[in-house]
This record gives structure tokens, C-alpha cells and sequence, in this order.
């Protein structure tokens, strides 16, 4: 019976295994770290690129947009829409057909300033997110206490009212049954919390910092009273997911909303120019599947997931061959053995079963020892990869597709490992095997022992290469010319809006925290401004330069950044003038506008002229005398670092224009709200972080401190994929050397056992020590070179896989490629000095003596 056999064969494998407990423990680790490693990056794959959000029938959820960038301008840029403003998405609602709902939420999860109005301690900072009333009825979610939102609770001068999620409810009021039905202050607002998510709800889009809160998107008017995003049909920031009716045609429903986009912009037409009423009929929407929500993390971390996943098979590869290798050897041994069992009649089909059982038992010991590093693995790359989250929902528990992979990839290694061991001894001809006993020196298996070496070597060199070309990638990254000094600097980021302040009111806020903070002790200086380098902010306006002609209105080639700063913000953050001056406390809200801008807008727009004294405006050519250029600063880089540094213009804070257009003058307002705290510090000066913090929360205890970090840490967090994929590949590049190693030392020791008799005789005939050193070395350093050569265009395709990520080294770099020669070439002399040391130490006598 095929049963009965199975379990003879687990038996027998078993027995084995106990004889040679060495064998097995080395065999079973060694599994276990390359099938637990790979599992670990299958996991943070299967969950960032292949998870279905946790609602209802994912499988009928389809969002209106099929990418994520800014669309709906008008201006031919970006003609497909995936935002759209709060009157289209009623539009949408109130005449699409094909839907069974269709619910907006916010494209971004905002901060808010939260205390419970029972609470007398400061406000903390929360993430929340503004949805549709139909939201939660759309997804098919049902609360875990309370209840949900409702279309009622979305309608102007409803009450106002919030849904908790349960790691919130759980982390920060520690289950407190009170909650519900409770009023909470959000950004000085009082709303009641009705209800509590399930535990497994994290929002529609996999992001770090899911929402804590989730609000109707009625109350948007109320905490941007400055500039509400809800009552302008211009502005597009909402994202739009439908549950689709049964048997609904997805191109008949596409096809509507087209329509129903068309209608909607000639409705609008009369506020449009003539360019874009021109360009109404080439805006377009597209259905896309919506069963894994917003994919906003798969967009950024794919390419390196995949990259990684790719290293770690490389990895699993070299573990293969090393335990192929050490099966070989350990079936070679028992060759005299097997040549019994086939004179007395055993079939080579039912050795081989035997020996592939033995392989796929040891590798699947090994899976269930990996599972419990894919655990811990998957719990470090979450910390590396979102190293400033305070909660990622991404469970570590390994679910039923990792277990599936994990076991996949276990009996698949099993069979790699033992397949080729298991049909080389099988084949052994059993009469001459027990003639010549023990006797013979004579290796049917050194070949295939020797090309697992070779390729051992190989993958090691191609390991080595990439993890060498993301270290020099991430030094250039982190060494280069920023434009900013981040030493001794910390950044403290605030918001007041959440705090309710008028616009009227921010100027004696300001003027406090300055005074406030540049009194602690060690503080030298204190700067403010709309956002900070690195921050992960950005805004962007066009300018107009007073003399030239304006670019066409479809155009972006003014387009540059610009940022609202505190006087001595330049010296605070360590950039450095280059002509002019910096804005200084002379610039007020009623003196002459100016601005400061960098070097690479001063080339753009003035090429070798003087751009001090110059002209230009924002927005519209009336406008273009409206700020004259008084400073130019160096290049500084904001967002990307690797990108070269924008054009990019500094206002002071409180100079604004008033524009015709309410929507423009409603945003410029709103800049006057500034997000970042810069302090510059004395050598010497320890953390200020409490002191900080206690200081802010005496000027105003519901204005909370949304982050604190060193200006560093900042820049880091920036980098944190480069600093992922650097490590991991440098783990990766480190264990395929010390496996490599092992194989190669486990070849040598074994074919110097083999030739203990040859070496003898050498020896008695007359060779010295360093005559058979070199025989042991010559055979050990031809194998390493062998994979040395075959590892260079395999080290050349992983510099390709690696250029994307890249930065300021290229695919190939010589002296990155010598060095890993030179460091794969150094292990393995130092892997085969035991055995040549054994070698040179044989007594010819001995020797001779062997049976």
C-alpha cells in the first residue's frame, strides 16, 4: 500500500537522521533560514501587493479612477480623472447607474488635535479621515460596538458625530465601553463618537497611520473655515469607491459616467477660460477594481518588494545547494550500504523515494523552524520599512497563504536538494561497489558536488556585487550636498488649524512660540515656516515674471515650489545666502512684498542676470510686479533626495496677495498657517523634547506637537526603502558567503578524507608539506574561481534588477565587483585552510593502512 510505504520511509528517514543528529541539526538550520527568510518577504508581499481589503465581497468593489495621480485640471496635463471635487462626486452618486452605492472619502488621511471633553490633559494628535455617510454601508462593514455612519449624520447641521476604529479605541482608551457615546473635542469642535470598527478594518487604503477617526465629510467646512475644499467644485481631493450592482456590465457603467463627466463639465463651462472649455471633450474617467482599495503603498514599495523577494531566492537557492551538497556527501558514505540493498533486491525507483523522502522531511522540519523566523523577519521589515509609524496594519500572524508558501516552498526545496543526491547514488553498480569496498578512489558524485560549489560561488559574487552597489547607492544618497545643515537641529511640527485659530490670530501665536522657545536653555535660534526640507510636504505655485511673456496657460514650465518662512529661517536650517539678503523682521504685513529665492530659479528665469531687484507675481500676469526678489539662497533639497533641487521661492509669512478669485485667495490665507518649528541648537545640548512640548502646551493646551524629531531622523525617513533594501541585501549577501563557505569547506574535507590513501603514498614517495598544500588548494581555489567567472554576468543582471534603485553608482562599478571578488576569494582560502591543514598532516603510515 502506497500509505504503508510513505510511513516505512518517514521511518527509515527518521532512523537516519537520529544516527547522524550533526547532519540533520545542520541541514534543518540551514533550511530554516533560507525558507524562513523567504517566507518572511512573501509575507510583507502578500500583504502589500496581493491582499484584498477586509470587507465584504471585495470582489465587487470598483473604484471611478484607475491611478493615483492628480487629474480633472482641464488643462490637457492630466485628462484621466482619479480625484474629484465633492459636487462631481454627488453629481456621480445622484446619476450613475450600475452602482449599489458609491461613497467619496478623503485622498489623504489628515492629522487632529483630540481631547475628551470630560479630560483636562493637553490635546493629542490623531490621524482621521473624512467620508461620505455611505461609506461604511458601501464597504459592507458592520461596527463592532455602537454603530456606524449614515447618510443623516453627512447632511449640513446634522449633529456632528465620529466612528473610532477598535486599535484606537483599544490602544488609547484601553476598551472603555464609555467611549461610545461620548464627546470628544476635534480640533476644538465637540462631536460625539457613536460607534467602534471592526478589529480587522483599517480603511480603504493599506497605509502606515491608518485613521483613528473617520468623520463625515460635512464637517471638512468646519476645520478649513479658511479655504473649505467641500464648497469649491474646482478642487478635486476626493477618491470615489462603488459597489457595483449584480450583473452589471462594467463598460456600460464606464461608459455612463463619461457621459455624466461630460454634462457636468459643460455645466461648469461658463466659469471656465476658452482653453479649457476647449478641453472638455478630451477629460475621461476609467473603472478599475477596487477589491484592494487605494493601492498607494503597492505603488511605492513594489519594485523593491519584488527585488527583494528575488535576493532571498537567490538565497534559498545557495541553501539548496549546499544541503544537496552535504546529501551527496552523506549518501557516498553509504554507497556500500545501498550496493546491499539493490543485490538483495531492491528497486533504484524505491531508494530514490527513500532518499527524496529523507530531503523533503529534513526541509520541511526546516519550513516549520523558518516559520518561526518569517515571523520575527516579518515583524523587523515592518520596523524597517515604516521605521516612524506607530502602528501599520499588517498582522505578523502568518495566515493561510504564507503557511501555503511556506509549505510550498519547503517540499519544493526538498525536492531541489534531494533529488540529485538521490539519482547519483541510486545508480551505483552494486557488484563492483562491494568488490571494491572502501578501497577504491574512485568519486562518481565529485562532479555535481564540485557545480554545486561553482554555482554556490556564483550566486555569492552576484549577492556580494548588489548588496556592495546599494551601499556606495546609499552613502552617495546620505553624503550628498543637501543644502541644509542638520546637526544639532530638531523639528517640531504643529499645526494650528487644528486649534481653531483665526487667521487674525496667528501672528501673536507665532511671536510667542518664538519668544517662548528661544528662551529654553541651548536653543540658539528659532525659525518657523509653512514646511520644513524633508518633511514630506510640498507646495507649488506658478509665477509670472514681470517683463517676460507668460507661458501658455496649459503650460507648467513656471510652475516652482515656494514656502512661507520666519525671519533667521535660513540661518536656523543651515542654508546659505548667496546674494542679497534673507527675509528679515522688517518684513511685515504691510511693508513692500519680497521674496527670497534659490539658485535654480534665479537661473531659470534670469539665466546670467541679476535677479536681484526683479519682479514677479503669482498666478496671473496682473499680478506679476506683486513681490520683488531681495535674496538668493543655494539649492536645497525639500522632498526627494534624489532628485535635483525645484525651483523654489521663500515668502515671508504674513505677506499675502488678495486675489479676485475667492477659491486662490482662500488658499493663500490658508499658507499662513505654518506646520514646522526649527531650532537650532548649542554644542552640547542634550534632548529638548519634553521641555518643548511643555512649553507649546502652556502657550495653548489644545495645540498639540504633531512630531518631534531630530532634522537627521528627518532626512532618514526619506531613505527608509533605500535603507530596507540595503540591509536586507547585505543579510542576504552575508549569509550566501558563509553558505558558500560551508559548501566549499564540507568539499574539500570530504575529498581529502577520500584521498587520505593518495596522499599518503605521496608523501612516502617523496612529497613535501607544501607540494601537497598546493594539491588541496589548487583543487578548492579552481572550483571558487570557476564560480568567480560565472558569477560576473549573473552579478551584471542583479546590477540591472538594482538600477532603479540606484543612486549615483551605476548597474556596474569595477572597484564594487573587485571588492566582492576579493572578499568571496578571502573566505573561501579561509574555508579551506582546515582541511589543508588536515591534509599536511597525514602520516604516510597511516595512511597506508587504510582499508
Amino acid at each position: 500500500m502506497p500509505f504503508d510505504r510513505f510511513r516505512q520511509d518517514t521511518r527509515y528517514a527518521l532512523r537516519q537522521m537520529r544516527k547522524s543528529p550533526s547532519f540533520a541539526l545542520t541541514a534543518i538550520l540551514t533550511m530554516a533560514l533560507g525558507i524562513g527568510g523567504t517566507t518572511a518577504i512573501f509575507s510583507l508581499i502578500h500583504s502589500v501587493l496581493l491582499s484584498s481589503l477586509p470587507v465584504a465581497n471585495p470582489g465587487g468593489l470598483y473604484r471611478v479612477g484607475d491611478n493615483l495621480r492628480f487629474g480633472g485640471t482641464y488643462s490637457g496635463l492630466e485628462t484621466s480623472y482619479c480625484l474629484f471635487s465633492y459636487d462631481l462626486y454627488n453629481y456621480f452618486r445622484d446619476n450613475s447607474k450600475g452602482f449599489e452605492e458609491l461613497a467619496a472619502f478623503q485622498s489623504n488621511v489628515g492629522r487632529f488635535a483630540v481631547r475628551r471633553a470630560s479630560s483636562t490633559e493637553p490635546a493629542q494628535s490623531v490621524y482621521g479621515q473624512m467620508v461620505s455617510g455611505n461609506y461604511f454601508k458601501m464597504f459592507g462593514v458592520e461596527p463592532f460596538a455602537g454603530r456606524t455612519l449614515s447618510s443623516a449624520d453627512d447632511q449640513p447641521g446634522a449633529p456632528l458625530v465620529a466612528v473610532i476604529s477598535y486599535h484606537t479605541w483599544q490602544q488609547k482608551y484601553g476598551l472603555e465601553s464609555s467611549v461610545i457615546g461620548s464627546t470628544f473635542n476635534i480640533n476644538s469642535i465637540p462631536v460625539t463618537v457613536v460607534g467602534v470598527t471592526p478589529q480587522s478594518f483599517f480603511g480603504e487604503t493599506l497605509r502606515s497611520n491608518p485613521p483613528d477617526f473617520w468623520l463625515p465629510l460635512s464637517f471638512e467646512p468646519l476645520t478649513n473655515p479658511v479655504a473649505p475644499l467641500l464648497k469649491n467644485p474646482d478642487l478635486h481631493w476626493l477618491y470615489i469607491i462603488g459597489r457595483v450592482e449584480p450583473g452589471a456590465n462594467n463598460s456600460t457603467i464606464e461608459a455612463g459616467l463619461n457621459v455624466e463627466l461630460q454634462q457636468w463639465l459643460v455645466g461648469r463651462s461658463a466659469t471656465m477660460t476658452v482653453e479649457q472649455r476647449a478641453q472638455i471633450p478630451l477629460q475621461s474617467v476609467h473603472l478599475a477594481p477596487g477589491g484592494a482599495g487605494i493601492e498607494s503603498m503597492r505603488a511605492t514599495y513594489e519594485s523593491g518588494l519584488r527585488l527583494l523577494m528575488i535576493l532571498s531566492a537567490f538565497v534559498l537557492l545557495i541553501v539548496c545547494a549546499n544541503i544537496a551538497n552535504l546529501a551527496l556527501v552523506r549518501g557516498l558514505e553509504r554507497k556500500q550500504q545501498t550496493a546491499i540493498r539493490i543485490a538483495l533486491g531492491s528497486t533504484r525507483s524505491r531508494l530514490i523515494v527513500q532518499a527524496l523522502t529523507e530531503s523533503i522531511l529534513l526541509a520541511m522540519i526546516g519550513g516549520t523552524a523558518g516559520l518561526a523566523i518569517a515571523f520575527a523577519g516579518t515583524r523587523m521589515l515592518l520596523e524597517l520599512v515604516f521605521p516612524a509609524a506607530s502602528y501599520v496594519p499588517i498582522s505578523t500572524t502568518l495566515s493561510i497563504p504564507v503557511l501555503l508558501f511556506a509549505l510550498t516552498v519547503s517540499l519544493l526545496s526538498g525536492m531541489l536538494s534531494g533529488i540529485a543526491p538521490a539519482l547519483l547514488t541510486s545508480r551505483a553498480d552494486s557488484i563492483e561497489t562491494l568488490r571494491s569496498g572502501a578501497r577504491g578512489t574512485t568519486d562518481a558524485g565529485s562532479v555535481l558536488r564540485k557545480t554545486l560549489v561553482v554555482a554556490q560561488a556564483a550566486l555569492s559574487l552576484s549577492l556580494i556585487a548588489g548588496a556592495g552597489l546599494m551601499a556606495e547607492s546609499l552613502r552617495n544618497l546620505q553624503s550628498q550636498k543637501m543644502g541644509f545643515d542638520t546637526g544639532r537641529r530638531v523639528v517640531a511640527r504643529i499645526d494650528p488649524n487644528q486649534a481653531g485659530y483665526k487667521p487674525n490670530q496667528l501672528e501673536p501665536l507665532y511671536r510667542s512660540i518664538k519668544e517662548r522657545l528661544s528662551e529654553l536653555p541651548g536653543v540658539q535660534s528659532v525659525s518657523y515656516s509653512l514646511y520644513s526640507p524633508m518633511s514630506g510636504s510640498l507646495w507649488i505655485t506658478n509665477v509670472v515674471i514681470q517683463g517676460q511673456d507668460p507661458p501658455p496657460p496649459s503650460s507648467d514650465q513656471n510652475a516652482c515650489w515656494y514656502n512661507r518662512v520666519s525671519p533667521g529661517y535660513f540661518e536656523t536650517v543651515g542654508t546659505r545666502l548667496v546674494s542679497g539678503r534673507p527675509i528679515t523682521d522688517q518684513d511685515t504685513e504691510s511693508s513692500k512684498h519680497v521674496a527670497v529665492v534659490n539658485e535654480t530659479l534665479a537661473r531659470r528665469f534670469f539665466g546670467n542676470d541679476d535677479p536681484i531687484g526683479k519682479h514677479f507675481g503669482r498666478i496671473d500676469p496682473k499680478y506679476a510686479g506683486d513681490y520683488e526678489i531681495v535674496g538668493v539662497v543655494e539649492d536645497a533639497k525639500y522632498r526627494n533626495p534624489r532628485d535635483p533641487a525645484p525651483p523654489m521661492l521663500f515668502l515671508p509669512v504674513f505677506q499675502i496677495t488678495n486675489y479676485d478669485d475667492q477659491a486662490v485667495a482662500a488658499f493663500e490665507r490658508r499658507s499662513r498657517y505654518i506646520y514646522d518649528i526649527v531650532l537650532r541648537l548649542a554644542p552640547g545640548t542634550q534632548s529638548i523634547e519634553s521641555e518643548t512640548r511643555s512649553t507649546l502646551a502652556k502657550i495653548d493646551p489644545n495645540l498639540p506637537v504633531l512630531r518631534f524629531l531630530n532634522f537627521e531622523d528627518q532626512v532618514n525617513l526619506n531613505l527608509s526603502q533605500e535603507v530596507l533594501i540595503f540591509r536586507l541585501a547585505s543579510l542576504f549577501g552575508i549569509t550566501a558567503l558563509a553558505l558558500a563557505s560551508i559548501g566549499l569547506y564540507g568539499v574539500t574535507s570530504y575529498t581529502v578524507q577520500r584521498r587520505t590513501k593518495e596522499i599518503g603514498i605521496r608523501v612516502a614517495l617523496g612529497a613535501d608539506r607544501l607540494n601537497v598544500l598546493a594539491l588541496v588548494l589548487r583543487g578548492a581555489l579552481l572550483l571558487t574561481g570557476i564560480g568567480l567567472m560565472l558569477g560576473l554576468p549573473l552579478s551584471l543582471i542583479i546590477g540591472h534588477f538594482l538600477s532603479t534603485q540606484l543612486f549615483g553608482v551605476g548597474s556596474y562599478d569595477p572597484l564594487i565587483l573587485s571588492g566582492s571578488i576579493a572578499v568571496l576569494a578571502i573566505f573561501a582560502l579561509a574555508a579551506v585552510i582546515v582541511p589543508a591543514h588536515r591534509a599536511v598532516s597525514i602520516d604516510p603510515m597511516r595512511a597506508l593502512r587504510i582499508d
